[in-house]
């Protein structure tokens, strides 16, 4: 079975590198997943650190708004997702896939031996994901990340062995 037929649907996107000129979209992004949405100032200055790279999904020749965005670090053979958001019109649709698909490219391109995320414990689409391509828990952060109805919530580690 193949990646796409897993999902829903399968919306048209290409995953192409994240550049300054994203930063805005990928906070506009980021704002429909995170209660705490990340400014396109601080996107900008993640992305403009060396080991930072990103991709984003977008639709061939469209104006609309990225299907999604992923940001990553790369440090001496470790590596971090700092960030991954999917347009909530999009998730399920194999978006989130594609991105962590073209991270891990880069990855093992570079010679990298594990990726770490942060996921709040009850992201059960997240999670999912990230049990699919592999990741396992290895800690748990208690009362991490501060929902939408100003509930605290277990941010779990989860790594992924790349060698």
């Amino acid at each position: 079975m193949t990646a796409p037929s897993l999902f829903r649907r399968n919306v048209e996107f290409e995953i192409v590198d994240m550049t300054a000129a994203d930063c805005a979209e990928a906070s506009s992004l980021h704002e429909t997943g995170f209660s705490r949405a990340w400014s396109d100032g601080e996107i900008q200055a993640l992305l403009a650190q060396e080991p930072v790279f990103g991709f984003m999904a977008r639709q061939p020749g469209k104006r609309a708004v990225p299907g999604g965005f992923v940001l990553a670090r790369l440090v001496e053979g470790e590596a971090e997702i700092l960030t991954i958001a999917v347009l909530p019109k999009h998730r399920q649709s194999g978006i989130g896939w594609r991105l962590m698909g073209a991270v891990l490219r880069r990855l093992r391109s570079e010679g990298a031996e594990s990726l770490f995320l942060e996921v709040d414990e009850g992201n059960e689409a997240a999670l999912a994901l990230y049990r699919k391509i592999g990741f396992s828990k290895v800690s748990e952060r208690a009362a991490y990340y501060d929902n939408r109805s100003g509930a605290k919530t277990a941010a779990l580690v989860m790594r992924l062995d790349l060698g």
